[in-house]
C-alpha cells in the first residue's frame, strides 16, 4: 500500500512536468517564428492541451492500450480509460495521466513544423485525428504487451519512436503538403532565411523541455523505487548536453559562429535520441548517441531544405531524424543486446524494421490528415492572412501589444472591437515608426 501512494506521487509529478513540457514548446515555438505569428504558435499549444488531451482520453488511449486485436489495435476502454488494470502498483487513473502527457508531445510536435502557414480550423483537426488514431495505433504496436512490434522485442523505453518519430515524419509530410511561407525558396532552389523573432524566448523554451524531459524518461518506469531512475536521469543529462555540444562546434567549424538555434536543436535532438534507450544504455553510450544526434541534426535540416521543405522550429529533423536515430542506436548500444555492445544482430533488425514503420506510418498519417483538412475546413491560410500574420488573422490580437509597430491598423482589429467592444485607440498617425521589421 505505501509503494502505491508513493508511485502516485511519483508518476503524478512526472505527468505534471511532462505537461509542463507544453509551456516549452510554446516558447520555443514562439521564439523561432516571425513577431506575427507567435500568438498563433501559442494558441496551438493550447489546442494540444485541450483539444489533444480530450481527444486522447476518450478514444485514443482505448486504442492504444486496451484489450489487443490481432496485435493492431485496443478494443475496450473507450471513454472509461481508468478500468485498465495495470501490473504495477498505481492506480490507473494515474497512467492515464502520463500517457496524456505522451500523446500532446507528439502533436506538438507537428505544431512547429507548420507553424506561420496553416489554417487555424485544420490544427484543431489535426489535434483531434492525431491524437485518436495516428499516434495510438503505431503506439499499440509498440507499447502495448499485445501489440505486434512488442511481440517481437521491439525496445522503445520512453519513445522516440513512438513519440518522436512518429509526430516528425507525420510533420514531414504535413508540411511538404502545406508548401514552404511565401518568399522561404527561391527559383533556383536557394533558401532565404526568416530570422527567429526571440532567441532568448526559444532557449527558455529549450530549458523548460530539457527539465521536463527528465520525467519524461523516469517518469516511465510508472515505479519510484526502480534502481533504474538514476541511470535514467543522467544518462537523459548526458546526451542532451552532448548534443548541444556537438551542434556548438559544429556550427563554429562549418558556419564559422555559434549558431544559437541549431545549439537548441542539438540539445533537443540528443535528448530526443537518448529516449529510447535510456534505461538500457551506459553513460558512455548516451554521450555517442547524444554526439551523434547532435551533428546529426544540422545535417538533416540541410536536407529538408535541399527538399524544399519549410520546417521553421526545425521540428522535421529533431523528432524525425533525431527519432529514428535513437530507435536504431538501441539496437547498437543496449546493454544486453546490442550489436556493438554483446554482437547479437536480432534487436538491431527489429529496431530497424520498427523505424521503417514508424516513418511511413507516421508519413501516411499526416498526408490523411493534409487532405480531410484541404476537402473539408481548408488546410492552408490565405495570402492575405500570410502576408497579416495568423495573430491579427486568426486570433485578433498581436503578441507584442504596441500598434506603433504596426504601418496599417489590420482590418481584424476593428473586428475585434465590434465582437468584444473593447475600444482599441488607433494609433495618432498611419506612417509611424514600425521597429524590428517582420
Amino acid at each position: 500500500m505505501v509503494l502505491t501512494y508513493i508511485n502516485t506521487v511519483w508518476v503524478v509529478l512526472a505527468a505534471a512536468m511532462v505537461l509542463f513540457m507544453e509551456g516549452g514548446f510554446s516558447l520555443l515555438e514562439a521564439g523561432f517564428v516571425r513577431t506575427k505569428n507567435a500568438v498563433n504558435v501559442t494558441m496551438k499549444i493550447f489546442v494540444d492541451l485541450t483539444i489533444g488531451a480530450l481527444a486522447f482520453w476518450m478514444v485514443g488511449f482505448a486504442v492504444m492500450f486496451g484489450k489487443d486485436a490481432f496485435g493492431m489495435i485496443g478494443t475496450n476502454l473507450f471513454g472509461s480509460p481508468e478500468k485498465l488494470t495495470l501490473a504495477v502498483h498505481l492506480p490507473s487513473v494515474a497512467f492515464v495521466l502520463f500517457q496524456m502527457g505522451f500523446a500532446v508531445a507528439s502533436l506538438s510536435i507537428i505544431s512547429g513544423a507548420v507553424a506561420e502557414r496553416m489554417n487555424f480550423k485544420a490544427y484543431v483537426v489535426t489535434a483531434a485525428i492525431i491524437c485518436v488514431v495516428v499516434y495510438p495505433l503505431s503506439g499499440h504496436w509498440i507499447w502495448n504487451r499485445d501489440g505486434w512490434l512488442a511481440n517481437l522485442g521491439f525496445k522503445d523505453f520512453s519513445g522516440s519512436a513512438a513519440i518522436h518519430a512518429l509526430g516528425g515524419f507525420s510533420a514531414l509530410a504535413m508540411a511538404k503538403w502545406l508548401g514552404p511561407r511565401k518568399g522561404r525558396f527561391n527559383s533556383d532552389g536557394s533558401v532565404n532565411v526568416f530570422a527567429p523573432s526571440n532567441i532568448p524566448l526559444a532557449s527558455a523554451g529549450a530549458f523548460i523541455l530539457w527539465f521536463g524531459w527528465f520525467a519524461f524518461n523516469a517518469g516511465s518506469t510508472l515505479d519510484a523505487s526502480n534502481p533504474a531512475l538514476a541511470t535514467i536521469a543522467i544518462n537523459t543529462m548526458l546526451a542532451g548536453a552532448s548534443g548541444g555540444a556537438a551542434a556548438l562546434f559544429l556550427t563554429m567549424k562549418k558556419f564559422g559562429t555559434a549558431d544559437p538555434s541549431m545549439t537548441i536543436n542539438g540539445v533537443l535532438s540528443g535528448l530526443v535520441a537518448v529516449t529510447a534507450g535510456c534505461a538500457t544504455v551506459s553513460e558512455w553510450s548516451a554521450v555517442i548517441i547524444g554526439t551523434v544526434s547532435g551533428l546529426l541534426v544540422i545535417y538533416a535540416t540541410l536536407l529538408v531544405d535541399y527538399l524544399k521543405v519549410d520546417d521553421p522550429v526545425g521540428a522535421v529533423a529533431v523528432h524525425g531524424f533525431g527519432g529514428v536515430f535513437g530507435t536504431l542506436a538501441v539496437g547498437l548500444f543496449d546493454k544486453t543486446d546490442g550489436l556493438l555492445t554483446t554482437g547479437h544482430v536480432s534487436l538491431i533488425l527489429v529496431q530497424l524494421l520498427g523505424a521503417v514503420v514508424v516513418m511511413a506510418w507516421g508519413l501516411l498519417g499526416g498526408t490523411f490528415i493534409a487532405k480531410v483538412c484541404e476537402k473539408t475546413v481548408g488546410f492552408r491560410a490565405t495570402e492575405r492572412e500570410e502576408e497579416e500574420g495568423l495573430d491579427m488573422s486568426y486570433h485578433g490580437i498581436p503578441a507584442y501589444n504596441e500598434l506603433e509597430r504596426f504601418t496599417d491598423l489590420p482590418t481584424s482589429l476593428y473586428n475585434f472591437e465590434e465582437t468584444t467592444g473593447i475600444t482599441v485607440a488607433p494609433p495618432s498617425s498611419n506612417k509611424v515608426k514600425t521597429g524590428n521589421s517582420f
